[in-house]
């Protein structure tokens, strides 16, 4: 079995398996019983083809569009512009342009269209908005503007009703060859023996089969409505807009046509819009066109599209069109339809189905056939084998009804559903835990990490920065908020301090907004607001600074260049350029210092020294460290030209605080306990990363922390000898984030997760097995390339998520084991019993009801199992562990034996044993047999909580599930015994027959417990 597995069905990985090999194992599994049930949580491979066509149509249509807009620069003078009729509904709303026109004008890259509409100022009149105040909030208004364009959200599949989960469950194949032996039996009977006792077997197996069905449909139903709420998580993204001339967050589904909205690095354009101020936007189409070459925007090129990310640059948008009327609105509903990759170990459990499907059905065959030819031979002893009556019919029936719910109960159906159930139910818990699950894939697959790469920032720290320290004019100060900004400012000269707060005020990606309450709010990064809040202290006014000075470019800060650059028009004339970041890489940059006089004085080796020392002073206090710096720009500059690298004039140094969070340093030894390496990695300083992996306990004595650049440099050979001991990385790029993952993949052959929350990061969160993105500080781009999101960017939730994940890698285990025990006992007596005595001892009803024990009702109970601490103390699966153990077969097949034997022997001397006699013997010794074997699963139901350990009842009552099921079990069995024999061909058991059964049952627990004593290789 584990051959035929490893060989069809482990092609499929956890992520971006390619679509041949997802159709391979399709085709494998064959003719299943209920394929709409197998395949419903499985990609839906011809939607994604339609999803790449339509994305091939896109990019031909932008590329037409793009040629045609650069023509018509050249010819828009010369050629009249065409005539456009406003239509009356949109007239009646107060608006002058309609979503049509709208639509291909951006769409289309229209511009002789936008010219002729007055441009972006144009439009935004004739939408009734400003580019300064936004829209307004009046309601009614928003509601005639809603009416007219319509809202940003996008077509989605329809709500599925219960009923159509019933009748998906209806389309269980052996499910309608029984209904159909029903009928027949059912005309049969009462032609033969009247209404009501002719009826009798007929309804015993249509009520089995619609109790199976409603139940399967049930449990369908609840994972259905898991998933939907789930999906209304991941699609929550707020973005920042100014409505009222307030900058707020707002949900993107909330936009309307004439929103203004704010764009940085990572985001996601929201709607179809214009560009109408802004500095280096570049623009990656390729989710939308599948072009990896990024655009440029500009007031040139100003055509924004929705799904579109920014790759560089921020600017300010004009929202024109929304939800279906754009092509990402239409892609989107496409893919939608497409659905998530299913997981490898669906996949696998998939193989092990139709593995055992192909057994059971050659079983169910033989043992038709062997029945068969019992009836024959005893007729043909009797001499009355040419003449057939209608109880010979029923009996033949009877027989095709076992050979049909053997194969019932032997393909294991329920196996890969149990994992998409044990998924679904984790996926909900981690969402209570903080952790949004955006693939089904990485709940499984982060069970089985050996390695965590992390970002420091917000993620192993509080991310609540504050500005505790500073070297300004050579002076080392501590920032103290009990004293005044002029006891601060006392020793500092007053020319430095106002160059200080130009840098702080015009250098930064963040803002001081005025909010509706009136009172000031920084908005931006931690980082920002940390440095923005400092200048308020030193007494500073944002407005008044930003309005002094004009922007002439903008270099955005990202982690390949870290650092951030403006230049400045300055109101007396000149140029000046200010930059801000990493502070070795800044103070390299610089050949000039203000001196403690406010001079500017040539940086010596001495003064380079002093500040160096005071880099790494800072550093070793955990604190981060950012370096500020000037220069007059005297020869001229272009907006098109970079900003200078260079012959910069050092400001100052500040040391801004990022405590631990809470927790960590605990979560680090529960994931070293579990068998996890933690590695830090961050682009923070060397001596600030040392000192906070210290405090986190990531970094020990035997651990090794380098620095991105020294790592980029080492050979093939020196790095499969460094990278089992480094602990801590330094200054690296997303570069070197993505070749550390990579060896560890590759080389190492680990199971890696990585963190990350920027647009750099997500090469590395491709990379991983498990990418997990920050749901406060990360971008949109981060988000969408991640496998989990961690919503309160905590990395204690990390461990809850690798804790979930272990848990669910067990459940499933665990209802495999059961599982299979049952499906091996149930063939081999239904098998045998047929084969030596000619008849079964199980009825097509009987079996019917322990299909649902193990399969729905069994998955249920072990699927659903909430997590414990001992999981963490466990080492990892890794990538090569065997899902069927050593273990899970030696309990399997020792619970087997112990079932086999005890129900073969009650078949053999079960009459002797009890004394029974008379008409009624062999229906009492098969109720008997079937309620021996029905408390046997109940019992191996809880010896199969544990796997290894004996003690199988701790935190039983947890799980209220467990219980439930459990007890409704035990419940309907009585019911099945004692009031419904005339339909499940049962008889009412004295106290002793009954106590018998539940002991046979029970003796299967200690038995268990034995098997868990025999040692077995784990290989």
């Amino acid at each position: 079995m584990e051959n035929f597995v490893n060989e069809n069905f482990l092609e499929v990985k956890a992520k971006h398996s390619p679509i041949e090999v997802l159709q391979k194992w399709r085709n494998f599994c064959g003719v299943v019983k209920n394929p709409k049930r197998r395949f419903r949580f499985t990609a839906n491979l011809s939607k994604r083809g339609e999803a790449a066509a339509m994305r091939k149509s896109n990019q031909e249509k932008l590329r037409i569009a793009v040629l045609v807009s650069k023509a018509a620069f050249h010819f828009m003078e010369g050629v009249p512009a065409g005539d456009y009729v406003v239509p009356e509904e949109v007239k009646a709303g107060g608006f002058e342009i309609c979503a049509d026109e709208l639509g291909s004008i951006v769409e289309g890259h229209d511009v002789k269209k936008l010219k002729f509409h007055g441009g972006v100022d144009g439009i935004a009149r004739k939408l009734l908005t400003c580019t300064t105040n936004g829209l307004t909030s009046d309601n009614e208004l928003l509601n005639r503007r809603q009416e007219v364009f319509g809202i940003n959200k996008f077509a989605e599949a329809q709500v599925r009703s219960f009923l159509v989960f019933v009748w998906e469950a209806l389309q269980d194949m052996t499910l309608m060859i029984l209904a159909v032996c029903a009928f027949v039996s059912l005309i049969v009977g009462i032609a033969m023996e009247g209404w009501p006792e002719g009826a009798h077997d007929g309804l015993g197996i249509v009520a089995s089969i619609l109790l199976v069905v409603f139940v399967t449909a049930t449990s369908d139903y609840r994972q259905s409505l898991q998933f939907r709420d789930l999906d209304k998580e991941k699609k929550k993204i707020s973005i920042q807009v100014t409505r009222n001339g307030y900058r707020q967050k707002m949900s993107i589904y909330d936009l309307l046509p004439g929103d203004v909205v704010h764009l940085s690095i990572g985001d996601q354009v929201p709607a179809d819009g214009l560009f109408f101020s802004g500095f280096s936007v570049l623009i990656d189409e390729s989710s939308l066109t599948g072009e990896s070459e990024p655009v440029m925007v500009s007031t040139e090129n100003p055509f924004l599209l929705s799904g579109t990310k920014v790759q560089d640059g921020s600017c300010k948008m004009m929202i024109t069109t929304v939800g279906m009327r754009t092509q990402w609105g239409k892609l989107m509903a496409t893919l939608s339809e497409g659905g998530d990759d299913e997981t490898p170990l669906q996949v696998k459990l998939n193989g092990v189905a139709t593995f055992i499907g192909k057994i059971g059905l050659a079983f169910a065959v033989v043992t038709f056939a062997v029945l068969v030819q019992g009836l024959f031979t005893r007729k043909l002893r009797e001499g009355t084998h040419w003449s057939w009556s209608g109880d010979d019919a029923l009996e033949m029936l009877e027989f095709f009804a076992i050979a049909v719910t053997i194969v019932v109960v032997a393909v294991p159906e329920g196996l890969p559903l149990a994992v998409t159930l044990s998924l679904a139910f984790a996926m909900k818990k981690m969402m209570n835990d903080k952790a949004l699950v955006r693939h089904l894939a990485a709940c499984e697959t982060m069970g089985s990490a050996t390695s965590i790469c992390s970002d420091k920032t917000g993620t192993l720290t509080t991310n609540h920065m504050t500005v505790v320290k500073s070297c300004i004019c050579m002076n080392v100060k501590d920032v103290d908020r009990q004293n005044t900004a002029s006891s601060f400012s006392s020793g500092i000269p007053d020319s430095a301090v106002k160059l200080l707060l130009q840098s702080i005020f015009n250098n930064s990606g963040g803002e001081v907004v005025v909010n509706k309450e009136g009172k000031f709010e920084i908005l931006g990064s931690p980082t920002e607001a940390a440095l923005l809040e400092f200048g308020l202290f030193l007494g500073g006014d944002f407005q008044g600074e930003r309005q002094t000075s004009k922007l002439i470019k903008v270099e955005p800060f990202n982690s390949t260049k870290k650092r951030m650059g403006v230049v400045l028009e300055l109101p007396e004339g000149g140029l000046r350029a200010h930059t801000k970041g990493a502070s070795e890489i800044i103070l390299a940059a610089c050949n000039k210092v203000i001196n403690s006089n406010g001079e500017v004085v040539p940086l010596d080796e001495a003064t380079n020294d002093h500040l160096n020392a005071t880099i790494n002073q800072f550093a070793s206090e955990a604190l981060r460290t950012l370096c500020l710096a000037y220069m007059e720009l005297e020869n001229g500059f272009s907006p098109n030209d970079s900003i200078p690298l260079s012959g910069y004039t050092c400001l100052g140094i500040v040391g801004i605080k990022d405590p631990v969070r809470p927790g960590v340093k605990e979560s680090v030894a529960i994931c070293r306990s579990a068998g996890i390496t933690v590695r830090m990695v961050t682009g923070d300083n060397i001596n600030t990363a040392k000192a906070i992996a210290r405090e986190c306990g990531i970094l020990t004595d035997d651990g090794i922390a380098i620095e991105g650049p020294d790592f980029r440099e080492k050979s093939q050979e020196e790095l499969l000898k460094l990278i089992p001991k480094i602990q801590v990385m330094a200054r690296s790029s997303p570069l070197d984030k993505h070749t550390l993952v990579k060896q560890l993949r590759t080389t190492f052959d680990e199971v890696v997760a990585v963190t990350g929350d920027g647009t750099n990061d997500a090469p590395a969160l491709h990379e991983a097995d498990i990418g997990l993105a920050m749901g406060i500080a990360g971008t949109e781009v981060a988000k969408e390339s991640a496998d989990v999101i961690i919503l309160d960017d905590n990395f204690s939730t990390i461990v809850t998520v690798a804790k979930w994940g272990r848990s669910v890698y067990i459940n499933i285990q665990k209802f495999v084991q059961f599982q299979l025990t049952v499906n091996v006992v149930a063939l081999i007596v239904n098998f045998s019993s047929a084969c030596l005595t000619g008849n079964a001892p199980l009825t097509a009803v009987q079996l019917l009801w322990v299909n649902m024990i193990m399969d729905t009702l069994g998955a249920l109970a072990l699927a659903t199992e909430p997590p414990t601490d001992e999981l963490m103390k466990r080492s990892p699966v890794g990538r090569r562990g065997n899902f069927i153990s050593n273990v899970m077969w030696r309990n399997i097949l020792g619970q087997s034996l112990y079932q086999f034997i005890v129900i073969w022997y009650l078949q053999v001397q079960g009459k002797t044993l009890f004394q029974l006699n008379g008409p009624d013997s062999d229906l009492i010794l098969n109720t008997l047999i079937f309620n021996s074997f029905v408390f046997c699963q109940v019992f191996n139901e809880i010896s199969s909580r544990e796997m290894e350990k004996i003690n199988v009842f701790k935190g039983i009552l947890d799980n209220y599930v467990f219980v439930a099921v459990l007890s409704s079990t035990a419940l309907f069995q009585i019911l099945i015994i004692e009031y419904l024999g005339t339909y499940a061909s049962t008889s009412p058991l004295t106290l002793s027959q009954w106590f018998f059964s539940v002991f046979i049952g029970f003796l299967g627990m200690p038995i268990a417990a034995a098997l868990k004593m025999v040692p077995v290789s784990s290989s």
